[in-house]
């Protein structure tokens, strides 16, 4: 068996063999064409045994939008090991290898993933930052508030013939959202790409656009299953992303997404915990909402992570951390911070806080605080009031929330 290696791009295909076998799925070219131009070989790892690949691991080149920032992060993705080469540690040294080659390259400060399964990635520093809601609502007789002049008018179309439009809008919604990446134009070109495989029996996708008195301020993403029981109509809509910059939009294009005709049901798998929908229907309890988790971060850099977002009010504390795997981020950490900015360094000081890394990348999407996992004894309080001071700080005036697997 060989070592880990840089593949090539001509490794693709292999690459995606194993993924499939590894996620129980089948091989299909029209997904690899897609999941191709996304694909950064230089910066996968890839074992071979035998000339066969047997693990792999990657990540994508994106911008993450943390609370009043947007940060360089590492989008690790396409993490595989053979089901013959299970429990030899193929796993833990490609990611050791991958977060030790992330904080010597010293640009991003941290790195972000959608785990398989939440007990794999806290052994390498990775902690549950941003949860969602799975939303499987039962539309029948739900109701919305009643349409007000202030609302625009919707469109209806395909959604590639309006990337351009929703890029813009998306940026635009980004800034405020921490969780959500940056999308270029191959970024746009994936999420936008309707694989037939990837219908699971419903309609191609089409795009909802609101527009409001300045233009397109909302657009939904979704499309329909066909489905009647005996002769009644139980059809689902199903809803890939809602996103909206105004009250308006946001409520006209769910007005429509649950009174969809010859609908009953709506899934929407991707909802904040703090999605506006849950406050403005007469029943929230049809919408069903399960708690799970999303988006999971680690703190690659301590003071560079620390210095790069914002906090919602003003903070001075020492903390103590530590972090097995990236011994550079173990120490004492001064952070100094506002709403206007940050700044962390080393320091001797005594600390006010401990930690290990995997609580840091918690907290730092702002979706929990101090408090909540000092009630886990995963962050210690070894100065008298110091987490009834610095809780507040670590939130955000919105909820972190994932946007796409990636």
């Amino acid at each position: 068996m060989t070592d880990a290696v840089v593949p090539r791009t001509d490794d693709f295909d292999e690459i995606a063999a194993l993924l499939a076998l590894a996620f129980h799925s089948d091989l299909n070219p029209e997904l690899q064409a897609v999941e191709r131009p996304i694909f950064e070989p230089e910066r996968s790892l890839l074992v071979r045994d035998a000339g066969t690949a047997v693990a792999h691991a990657a990540a994508f080149s994106r911008d993450l939008t943390v609370p009043g920032a947007s940060v360089p992060a590492a989008h690790v993705t396409m993490v595989a090991v053979a089901p013959t080469h299970r429990r030899r540690g193929l796993l833990s040294g490609l990611m050791r290898r991958q977060l030790r080659e992330i904080r010597d390259a010293r640009h991003e400060p941290v790195a972000v993933l959608w785990a398989s399964e939440g007990r794999i990635y806290p052994r390498f520093g990775y902690g549950s930052a941003a949860q969602r809601l799975i939303l499987s609502a039962d539309t029948t007789g739900l109701r919305l508030p009643a349409p007000t002049a202030a609302e625009g008018t919707l469109r209806l179309d395909r959604p590639a013939t309006h990337r351009d439009e929703l890029a813009r809008l998306y940026e635009r919604a980004r800034a405020d959202r921490p969780g959500w990446s940056r999308r270029d134009e191959r970024w746009w070109a994936y999420v936008l790409a309707d694989v037939t495989s990837r219908r699971n029996g419903a309609t191609e996708r089409r795009v909802l656009l609101h527009d409001g008195p300045e233009g397109l301020d909302g657009y939904a993403l979704y499309r329909t299953k066909e489905e009647w029981v005996g002769e009644v109509p139980r059809g689902e809509v199903r809803v890939d992303e809602v996103v909206a910059v105004t009250p308006e939009a946001y409520l006209s294009l769910w007005r429509l997404l649950l009174s969809v005709d010859l609908t009953r049901r709506l899934s929407f798998p991707i909802a904040a915990v703090d999605e506006p929908l849950l406050r403005l229907v007469d029943e929230p309890r049809q919408l069903a909402p399960q708690l799970v988790d999303g988006l999971w971060v680690r703190v690659v850099d301590v003071p560079a992570a620390l210095a790069a977002r914002r906090y919602a009010t003003d903070v001075d504390v020492v903390i103590e951390v530590t972090d097995e795997l990236l011994p550079e981020n173990t120490g004492r950490w001064r952070l100094v911070g506002g709403p206007g900015g940050a700044e962390c360094a080393a320091t001797t000081a005594p600390a006010g806080l401990s930690c290990d890394v995997r609580a840091l990348g918690e907290l730092y999407l702002g979706g929990t605080t101090p408090a909540v996992l000092a009630a886990t004894g995963r962050v210690r309080e070894l100065v008298p009031h110091t987490i009834a001071t610095v809780s507040p700080a670590f939130t955000w005036h919105r909820a972190p929330a994932p946007m796409e697997n990636f």
